[in-house]
């Protein structure tokens, strides 16, 4: 066999070497980017661009006995599972719900109703912020729970970029010693209460009801929205409601 011969085969051989590890290159490429890496945000949704349904499937929420934001015989009611430590349920509080209070909430049209879904194993904060939250509503009745709600998310975002309505970028950390501050900002003592786990039960029985929902999702008289959607994708279905 001559030199020239080798040669070739040799360039022959580099080629299809090349052409093959191209192609394995390719396909770990395509299964790494389109498979589970374990994104850390586990069951938190962040759905603001999904296209809502055209015919949402309705489902049987119980409101249970959890506290209300407006007019209890409002014609439309907002079921949310939400957690306290999930940054998109923060967005909904952010960037959606002052409209969807301004509009319809403040107005007498819809309800809202917060119901726990705390993802404990990743947002460790979210079970004692509930607790924290149910015993501000001890204290104060559903007003000084929505307070305390409001406070729970406002100072998050001062955590997270320096403002009250500043933007999400993260998970915050936090703990039962600013739960207690923040409650002792707004006149609540909550230390004994929180301290005392009694509101645990009722968490865990809103979980049990959410199934394996995501953070945040939305029943608005039944029918499913889910994730940090915008407040024109509840006005679609809220108007839908009232024709």
């Amino acid at each position: 066999m001559s030199e020239g011969t080798i040669t070739i085969k040799k360039d022959s051989l580099w080629k299809y070497s090349t052409f093959i590890l191209g192609a394995l290159l390719i396909v770990g490429a395509f299964v790494f980017f389109s498979g589970d890496r374990g994104s850390p945000t586990g069951n938190v949704v962040n759905t603001g661009t999904q296209q809502l349904p055209s015919q949402p499937s309705r489902s049987q929420i119980s409101e249970d006995d959890d506290p209300v934001l407006g007019d209890k015989n409002a014609p439309v009611t907002i079921i949310e599972f939400s957690d306290y430590q999930c940054p998109f349920c923060r967005q909904f509080w952010t960037d959606t719900l002052p409209t969807l209070k301004e509009e319809y909430i403040d107005t007498g049209k819809v309800k809202l109703v917060y119901r726990d879904f705390p993802l404990s194993s990743i947002h460790p904060a979210a079970t004692p912020a509930a607790e924290a939250a149910n015993c501000a509503r001890e204290i104060g009745g559903d007003v000084a729970y929505y307070k305390y709600h409001d406070k729970i998310f406002e100072e998050q975002n001062i955590l997270d970029s320096g403002s009250p309505q500043g933007p999400v970028t993260k998970t915050v950390q936090f703990g039962e010693v600013q739960l207690e501050q923040w409650a002792s900002e707004l006149g609540y003592n909550i230390e004994e209460c929180l301290g005392s786990g009694k509101y645990v039960d009722e968490i865990q029985n809103d979980f049990a009801d959410g199934g394996s929902l995501g953070t945040p999702t939305f029943f608005i008289n039944g029918n499913q929205l889910r994730g940090a959607q915008p407040f024109s994708a509840f006005k679609q279905v809220i108007d839908a409601e009232l024709a």
